[in-house]
């Protein structure tokens, strides 16, 4: 795993600590410890490819102009055998490094021998994160937020294993607890309203057909209608649909149980399909868990009231007004919390405990990650003063906030209709859109960050839509080697030799920026912001755009045209492999 940028930045520290030394042995400086300096990529090309600030940071020690330091460092810097070809001191002091025609050879080279591994680095090598995302509430349909919240969350995960790390990919499954009362008490109520005789008629006047009566159902139940409903339950057609499927296949006998019994007999009915389509719905968008975590694995195992006993031994925690309470305050949050309610039943805040010390702990992962959506702010102080009253470093949980989107069409705010009862879910947007355009423009944007989708852009077939550009640099690339192969050229093996005439600016420039994703794979996986990745691979395709039509290929000098067609197989492999790790077609012909 080569990263040609930061041996280059090793070898600037190296060539100009060895002048210094000289320096000092020749009395030029005073033998005084060299403070830290920094060696960067300038803004400015006209800057060098690299730069060292070190005359400005010894100018205290060595009681000089930073310029006079740096001529004589320079003076100092035998480059022969480096990456570098020249050297000079510019403005105030800065010493400028310009790479010579190998750097540019081996970068090239070593795209084309390491294929689909290049831009891997080893930053994670022996760390263990888990990435917890989507987490969709199974009492129904995944929403938009999910759909970003994937698309982070999956891309981020192929980043860190980029990066070195042993990644896994888990969805919490919330199913016990309030919402899974809620849950029933919603099929329930739907369920006596069918079998009741005012659902009957519903039923017959529709013929029997599921989605008209669930449609009628719902139009009636605002408050005051034949179907009313009370605020505190799930009103979307989907419990109606559940409750009208169970219906149809178990037949009425169960309008004669108690309600705690139709409670249960229709959540074990339909919780197992919501999660069913959860994962069928995630699989179309091509996640794939390693571990589908359900919180009743927690009750049932007694974690969690093992970590209610945890927590009291922690001394963090305190009784009012019949309550547990835990001293979250002190930990860093901005209120205390209660455990367990007066009633004796914990707060959902309990078995969220558990789960995490079961990643860290149980698990022994180095690093958890969650994925949350904007409300969940309040999430993280009160999470890690938990893990922190348990003995677990809060630096190993780690939450990535991530905002709304808005989606647009033709310059609005694109909305369903709410009189179907139906959501804008993940399923409705994969059938409005591409996947690839899905995931690559969730990730367009760092995750805290709000934008507009573009529902019209993501179909397009336009310069304009960052996926299709980049798809096509890609079937650009083919198209060459194709024209190669119809006119019987047959591709030489590069070498430093034949890649030492690409001295053109476009093919300097793509040098230097294919060099640069070593870098860019381990700052993403540093900031868990794969938009990074998506920003690169657009760049990377305008700047290819930008060389096709300076830069002839096909019909070309034959050495330059051998030196093009190794540069573009390069920048064609690192487009590829990063479709790849975003889950996002790479297609040879557009």
């Amino acid at each position: 795993m080569s990263d040609l940028i930061k041996k280059a930045q090793q070898q600037v520290r190296e060539l100009v600590m060895n002048a210094l030394g000289d320096c000092v042995a020749e009395g030029v400086f005073p033998a005084e410890p060299i403070p830290s300096f920094n060696v960067e990529i300038p803004a400015d090309p006209k800057n060098g490819d690299m730069s060292a600030n070190t005359a400005m940071v010894c100018a205290r020690a060595f009681r000089q102009a930073p310029r006079k330091i740096g001529e004589e460092i320079v003076k100092h810097i035998f480059l022969e055998g480096s990456y570098f070809e020249k050297c000079e001191v510019a403005g105030a002091g800065f010493i400028n490094f310009y790479f010579s025609r190998q750097w540019f050879s081996e970068v090239v080279l070593d795209v084309l021998s390491e294929k689909e591994n290049y831009g891997k680095t080893d930053m994670g090598k022996g760390k263990r994160i888990l990435v917890e995302y989507v987490s969709a509430n199974p009492t129904g349909p995944m929403h938009i937020g999910n759909a970003r919240g994937g698309a982070i969350g999956d891309c981020l995960s192929s980043v860190l294993e980029r990066a070195g790390y042993e990644v896994a990919r888990e969805f919490y499954v919330n199913d016990a607890g309030n919402q899974i009362e809620k849950f029933g008490l919603s099929l329930m109520l739907r369920f006596r309203q069918l079998t009741s005789e005012e659902g009957r008629k519903v039923i017959e006047a529709e013929g029997n057909d599921t989605e008209k009566v669930c449609t009628a159902i719902y139009n009636e139940s605002s408050e005051g209608q034949r179907f009313a409903m009370p605020e505190e339950v799930y009103l979307g057609t989907d419990i109606i649909a559940h409750a009208k499927n169970y219906l149809d296949e178990n037949g009425d006998s169960l309008a004669g149980e108690a309600d705690e019994a139709v409670k249960k007999a229709l959540v074990a009915y339909a919780l197992p399909k919501n999660i069913e389509g959860l994962e069928r719905d995630l699989k179309k968008y091509r996640i794939v868990y390693d571990r589908w975590f359900k919180e009743s694995e927690l009750h049932n195992s007694g974690a969690v009231a093992e970590i209610i006993e945890k927590l009291k031994e922690s001394g963090y925690t305190y009784e009012q007004d019949g309550a547990l309470w835990f001293r979250s305050s002190e930990l860093g949050d901005e209120k205390d919390r209660v455990l367990i309610r007066d009633n004796g039943i914990p707060t959902y805040f309990v078995p969220d405990i558990a789960y995490h010390y079961n990643k860290l702990v149980t698990r022994g992962y180095d690093t958890a990650i969650d994925i949350l959506g904007a409300d969940h702010h309040g999430y993280i102080p009160r999470m890690k003063a938990a893990m922190q009253a348990l003995g677990v470093d809060p630096k190993r949980l780690d939450m990535v906030i991530m905002q709304m989107v808005n989606l647009v069409r033709g310059g609005e705010k694109y909305k369903l209709s709410k009189r179907s009862g139906k959501a804008i879910t993940l399923s409705t947007l994969l059938d409005e859109i591409p996947i690839d355009a899905a995931r690559f423009f969730f990730n367009l944007r760092e995750p805290n960050s709000q934008f507009d989708f573009d529902l019209e852009l993501a179909i397009s077939q336009t310069s304009d839509n960052p996926v299709y550009y980049v798809q096509y640099a890609h079937a650009r690339i083919c198209s060459v080697f194709d024209k190669a192969f119809d006119e019987g050229i047959k591709i030489r093996p590069a070498t430093v030799d034949m890649l030492s005439c690409l001295t053109a600016p476009d093919e300097v420039e793509l040098i230097k920026y294919i060099a640069t994703l070593p870098g860019v794979i381990n700052d993403s996986a540093r900031s868990y912001d794969p938009a990074r990745i998506t920003r690169y691979v657009w760049e990377l395709a305008t700047k290819y755009h930008r060389f096709y039509t300076n830069c002839r290929v096909v019909g070309e000098e034959e050495n330059i045209m051998q030196a093009r067609l190794a540069l573009s197989m390069s920048v064609k492999l690192v487009i590829s492999n990063i479709l790849d790790m975003l889950k996002i077609d790479c297609p040879e012909k557009m």
